[in-house]
């Protein structure tokens, strides 16, 4: 079957919408990123770039979004042979720093862009989803947003989240750009939390977000606090409160991470595809 790779500019927006809007909840990291930054980088915003894959009848049938020149690079929910029939022609252009998506195609994003780096990270993960319908009745209307005042006591469980799921350091990586992320989250008003006698016990983080769903990263709650039903209750009170507005919201759970996964279970997550995130040198 004959097919053609385009960067894809403005006259393809209706075409990327509607490939990804055929699997919204597979989908919803690279329709937040397309909804926030558009097709092509405004003036004075970092270079990003979609690439597609046509048939025959020019209709897209695959797509990939490469941020500089594989800084973040992740593929739509697709036939991992679409994915890599890209990937083979972008081989000379782009070195993969970062992935994350379907595992099948990471796998073959990896194989042809990764190039001779070492792999720094790699979680083989599963994507939960939940609408309104399938949420069962946990809340806790104490959880709230974040303010600039609760960054101090804030960081150390957004340190504890990435140390704990990541098994990295980002202090050690880079430490003025990471507390500078955990502020713009809590302008952004993403970050929400959960105080008890003064203490702050749990966060929870929306990522990528879209008028099609949102993600929800970043569960964490502190050692001394857990198996007191924190996360399931928070986990529930936030799912039910965007699901106000959004039609869905996604987690992404290691697998090793059972004791995440069962709390997603509970509240009403359903697991879908196997998903794999990989961080190269």
């Amino acid at each position: 079957m004959s097919f053609t790779i385009e960067q894809l500019g403005p006259q393809h927006t209706d075409a990327l919408r509607s490939l990804l809007v055929k699997d919204p909840p597979h989908n919803v990291y690279l329709l937040g990123l397309f909804e926030e930054f558009g097709i092509v980088p405004r003036a004075g915003r970092a270079r990003f770039a979609f690439h597609g894959r046509f048939d025959a009848s020019k209709n897209l049938t695959a797509a990939l979004f490469v941020g500089g020149e594989g800084g973040l690079v992740v593929p739509s929910a697709n036939e991992s042979s679409f994915i890599c029939d890209i990937a083979k022609t972008l081989a000379s252009q782009v070195r993969l720093q970062a992935s994350l998506g379907e595992k099948s195609s990471v796998d073959e994003l990896v194989r042809h862009l990764g190039g001779s780096g070492k792999t720094r990270l790699t979680r083989t993960q599963r994507l939960f989803s939940v609408s309104a319908d399938d949420l069962g009745p946990f809340t806790n209307p104490t959880l709230r947003l974040a303010r600039e005042e609760d960054i101090p006591r804030l960081m150390p469980l957004a340190l504890g989240a990435v140390r704990e799921t990541l098994e990295r350091d980002p202090l050690a990586e880079d430490p003025c750009g990471y507390e500078a992320r955990v502020m713009q989250r809590v302008r952004g008003r993403r970050t929400y939390v959960l105080e008890e006698q003064g203490a702050l016990v749990f966060k929870v983080d929306v990522g990528s977000r879209s008028q099609h769903g949102a993600e929800l990263e970043g569960l964490y709650t502190v050692p001394h606090e857990r198996n007191k039903g924190h996360a399931t209750l928070c986990l529930g009170q936030i799912s039910r409160h965007l699901l106000s507005s959004l039609p869905r919201l996604i987690l992404r759970l290691d697998d090793k991470h059972e004791s995440l996964a069962r709390i997603a279970r509970k509240v009403g997550y359903l697991s879908g595809r196997v998903q794999r995130i990989v961080l190269l040198e």
